[in-house]
């Protein structure tokens, strides 16, 4: 199905973001001639962006046809490290720097996010937003451009861990409290609000691969 070009965007950035939003999934074949009619562009750029997601190991070959990556068990232990400091550090900015603005809506997402408990994919989704309102409330640029590098190696990761029963509701009860210490300017609960909640989502991906092993 042919999807119509939109606004600006480049083929590396609409190939980027259907892997982020799961169209294409860690496993799958991507195909020059099939992304150029899907977006609607020429196979040159398509080939240019394909070339650039393997140089920064968002596709892997599989003999002559490249692939959207998957993380291992060490890859993905890896990146949550990195991701539960980083995650930590914009939490504790945002505590300094929101503008009242910002936490407005912050608690507005939290408050919408809770109509889409028992939706997964909507809920993951929302989950990204939320995070990355965080880390734009951080105001902190350099800190932003690592945090979208970390999250753009999160869409190869198959699943959500928010898929697992009853993380949907614990995450929002995590994102209230989160807010709550922005809200107050402390950074240091803010911190170890939003590193436990990143660590809690692992330990749930975690227990996600066991059950897969069985």
């Amino acid at each position: 199905m042919r999807e119509p070009r939109t606004g600006q965007k480049d083929a590396y950035q609409m190939i980027l973001e259907a892997i982020d939003t799961g169209t294409y999934r860690p496993g799958d074949r991507l195909v020059e001639s099939e992304l150029a009619e899907r977006f609607g562009v020429s196979r040159t750029p398509i080939r240019e962006a394909l070339q650039r997601l393997e140089t920064q190991s968002m596709l892997t070959r599989d003999g002559r046809s490249l692939i959207v990556a998957s993380l291992d068990h060490n890859q993905m232990a890896d990146l949550y490290v990195v991701r539960t400091e980083l995650e930590g550090l914009a939490a504790r900015l945002a505590a300094r720097h929101a503008t009242p603005e910002e936490v407005r809506v912050l608690r507005d997402m939290v408050e919408e996010d809770r109509g889409l408990i028992g939706n997964p994919e909507a809920l993951a989704r929302a989950n990204r937003r939320f995070h990355k309102q965080i880390h734009l409330a951080s105001h902190n640029h350099y800190l932003v451009q690592q945090l979208d590098l970390v999250h753009r190696s999160m869409a190869l990761l198959a699943t959500t861990s928010l898929a697992v029963d009853g993380r949907g509701a614990e995450a929002i009860a995590e994102h209230d409290a989160i807010v709550s210490a922005i809200e107050a300017g402390d950074g240091a609960t803010a911190h170890k609000a939003l590193s436990d909640h990143i660590s809690k989502a692992f330990v749930t991906r975690l227990k996600i691969d066991a059950n897969k092993e069985v």
